[in-house]
């Protein structure tokens, strides 16, 4: 299969990658370089509260040794506990894309999150931030918690993306919320990235089997005992879930079917 047949389209932009890499947590700059290189991802998330105000010209952080004529910033609002500051963000994450030569990079990745114990996103908040940022033309991916219900008034309010978690940031539990995200699949038409929890390959193999569009994870590399092997691993698991969610499953069945022919071949003369 050709893969420019099936790129991944946010907002009006296309993308050949369905896996996204956060950039925290690394022990090493290196291992940081190293496991974005190998992912091959296109998208890469930092929080606009890390980014240097002089992005282009840095020399204490490796955001500044990645090529960024082949990645796209995805600045995110992370740490903001209202709309209003989420909002602020989005606007100093898209003076940051500027600096990196993407003057047309109005992505944000919209985080509204109240709760400092388990990290769960605000919806209220989301929906506010979400709608003013929409209105100011920004290409607005929000990070929700997996509610079928806010997700189609993420949608209906003109998001890019829905971002449902699989379970809370950093945790490595997994796909705690299947059934939700795979009604939230159903029901969208805009691409849904699963963001947060996933620990393991199988585990974002299995989100893009269900359909979702996308993967975005960073603790599960950056926390890794080798990060860009797990680069690897994720980028090839994200991969097979898609190619396995378009080629379609087999049809479950109750009594077991045998593979091989029952009857006997006729003798060819």
């Amino acid at each position: 299969m050709n893969k420019n047949l099936d790129r991944l389209k946010i907002g009006e932009k296309f993308f050949n990658s369905r896996l996204m890499l956060g950039t925290g947590k690394y022990k090493t700059p290196i291992d940081a370089i190293s496991s974005i290189e190998t992912s091959e991802c296109e998208i890469v998330t930092v929080a606009v509260r890390r980014l240097p105000m002089d992005l282009k010209n840095d020399t204490t952080s490796f955001l500044s040794d990645l090529n960024w004529q082949k990645l796209w910033l995805l600045p995110n609002t992370a740490g903001s506990q209202t709309a209003e500051e989420a909002i602020r963000m989005a606007f100093l994450g898209h003076e940051l894309a500027c600096q990196m030569g993407q003057e047309d990079n109005f992505f944000v990745k919209l985080e509204v999150i109240s709760d400092p114990r388990y990290l769960l996103p605000d919806p209220i908040g989301t929906l506010k931030a979400a709608e003013f940022l929409v209105k100011k033309g920004f290409t607005v991916l929000p990070y929700i918690n997996a509610d079928p219900m806010l997700a189609l008034h993420l949608e209906d309010l003109g998001c890019a993306t829905v971002m449902p978690l699989g379970s809370p940031i950093g945790s490595g539990q997994g796909l705690n919320n299947l059934a939700n995200i795979q009604i939230i699949i159903e029901n969208a038409t805009i691409p849904v990235i699963v963001d947060a929890g996933i620990g393991t390959p199988s585990e974002a193999t299995q989100a893009m089997e269900l359909g979702a569009d996308g993967i975005l994870l960073n603790t599960a590399v950056a926390q890794s005992k080798m990060p860009a092997k797990m680069a690897s691993a994720m980028k090839l698991g994200v991969k097979a879930g898609r190619l396995g969610y378009l080629a379609g499953r087999m049809e479950k069945k109750y009594y077991a079917q045998a593979s091989s022919p029952t009857q006997q071949i006729s003798k060819i003369v």
